[in-house]
């Protein structure tokens, strides 16, 4: 990519295949310092593939929403390898909100948080919240925990269906990212679950692998607000 632009090369992505022995420890290293350059990666996760950026680098940031054709009103959600990153990213978090997480992190449940207004970062048009996630995925998390937060979208180009595989993730963005691991088809084909919990009460954004019935089982037995579905 053309240092101090958004606007991505055409140089072909190098792929990795994270299920070969020997290509795991490449695969990370090489994805890691395409981040740190700025540069854009796919990887799998335990939903759907991701392209991914630095979450601090708001560059690299704008070159993700370009990469899928989107704007600054869709700021992507950020992954973290760890649960108590929440609180370096976040402030305010609610108990109930803290009661999903210890039952479903790592897992396919986003979260929308009211943001550290300290953070010096450029999601996009988040109006003082951040989304994040700690995915259940080894090679995720094996990246995670060498680069720190990441600015996540679906590995697709707007308005296409969410890539299932590395060949799909490609198809749709390989040149406009750096590396790409390949760690075959996803677990699970069904995006996270997204909820709101700046409120008193926890609000679904979007259902998707786990159910409305699913995160109420987890907060109603604690005597907590029931979460409600914005639909």
């Amino acid at each position: 990519m053309s240092e101090g632009t958004d606007q991505p090369d055409t140089t072909s992505a190098t792929r990795f295949r994270t299920d070969v022995e020997t290509e795991w420890e490449a695969g990370i290293a090489n994805a890691a310092l395409a981040l740190q350059r700025g540069e854009l990666v796919v990887l799998p996760t335990d939903t759907v593939y991701g392209v991914g950026a630095d979450a601090f680098d708001a560059v690299a940031v704008r070159r993700l929403l370009a990469a899928k054709g989107r704007g600054r009103e869709m700021p992507p959600p950020v992954l973290v390898s760890a649960a108590t990153t929440l609180d370096a990213l976040t402030i305010g978090v609610p108990s109930y909100a803290r009661a999903l997480l210890e039952e479903l992190w790592p897992g396919p449940l986003t979260l929308v948080c009211l943001q550290q207004p300290s953070l010096q970062w450029d999601l996009g048009d988040t109006r003082g919240t951040v989304a994040v996630r700690m995915p259940d995925h080894d090679v995720a998390l094996a990246l995670l925990e060498r680069t720190g937060p990441l600015a996540v979208s679906s590995a697709n180009r707007s308005g296409m269906p969410a890539a299932l595989d590395a060949d799909a993730a490609e198809a749709m963005l390989g040149s406009s990212v750096r590396v790409i691991l390949d760690a075959g088809p996803t677990p699970g084909a069904e995006p996270s679950t997204i909820v709101d919990v700046t409120g008193a009460r926890g609000r679904v954004l979007r259902v998707g692998a786990v159910s409305l019935a699913r995160l109420n089982e987890i907060v109603e037995p604690l005597g907590l607000p029931t979460i409600t579905d914005e639909g």
